[in-house]
């Protein structure tokens, strides 16, 4: 994996110095809130903490961040609430400690419904040289041109349950999917949500969530977000 290297939630590009993270829904505990639900107010604190470390990470192997780029549904509500906007500032501003501002990169999700977010633009997609960076809902036909060798996106949440051999006890966790799809390599990254793990793509995987056809994705090597590193557990299909 010279090319890119998984640091927990996120992929690294060595060659571009580029950290890529996927879909945070920042304010997704907005919703609970609605219902009347009670439960603490961790997601903004843990997302936090989980980008600093990946960036202590980095620093500590001495690895150049120049660009981040954020893969879409950055927010959760899809109207603008006060409260989550000021959540996106406090996770800009930490972003902002380690990278120049104007290379901060935020790309159109689902869930962003304005033209800019904390007067950032939001890009419907984002090339660097022979890689094209997008949310994943739907086909960008500028990513599937001929000089494009890499397309990284995220949108599907993919994550994998494992079960034990009597199916009694069910762990979920995060994971990358890696694969071809029309000539091009694609890396479809899990959720940055602290609080949900995703879908369960060994479960439950429908041609409704992706551009990708789901009989393409099952042929896709899964790599497990684990509490030390991200693992290597063969291709979806034969799990």
């Amino acid at each position: 994996m010279e090319n890119y290297q998984f640091v927990n939630k996120t992929i690294y590009l060595p060659h571009h110095e580029i950290l890529v993270i996927g879909d945070m829904h920042l304010g997704y505990e907005f919703i609970f809130r609605e219902s009347g639900s009670q439960i603490p107010a961790l997601q903004l604190n843990q997302t936090k903490e989980d980008l600093e470390k990946i960036f202590l990470k980095l620093k500590k192997e001495k690895k150049g961040i120049k660009k981040v780029i954020f893969l879409g549904d950055i927010k959760h509500l899809f109207s603008y609430e006060k409260g989550e906007k000021n959540i996106i500032l406090n996770v800009l501003l930490l972003v902002g400690k380690y990278v120049k501002r104007e290379n901060i990169i935020l790309i159109k999700g689902n869930h962003e419904k304005m033209a800019q977010i904390a007067d950032k633009e939001l890009f419907d997609f984002y090339i660097e040289k022979d890689i094209a960076f997008i949310h994943g809902d739907i086909m960008i036909n500028e990513a599937f041109k001929k000089e494009i060798k890499t397309i990284i996106m995220g949108h599907l949440h993919p994550a994998i349950t494992i079960s034990d051999s009597q199916k009694i006890k069910k762990e979920k966790y995060k994971c990358f999917l890696v694969g071809k799809y029309k000539d091009k390599e694609i890396i479809i990254l899990p959720s940055f949500l602290p609080i949900i793990e995703g879908t369960s793509v060994n479960e439950h995987l429908s041609n409704n969530r992706c551009f990708i056809p789901a009989k393409n994705i099952l042929n896709f090597k899964v790599h497990v977000v684990g509490e030390k590193e991200v693992l290597d557990f063969g291709v979806l299909k034969n799990l």
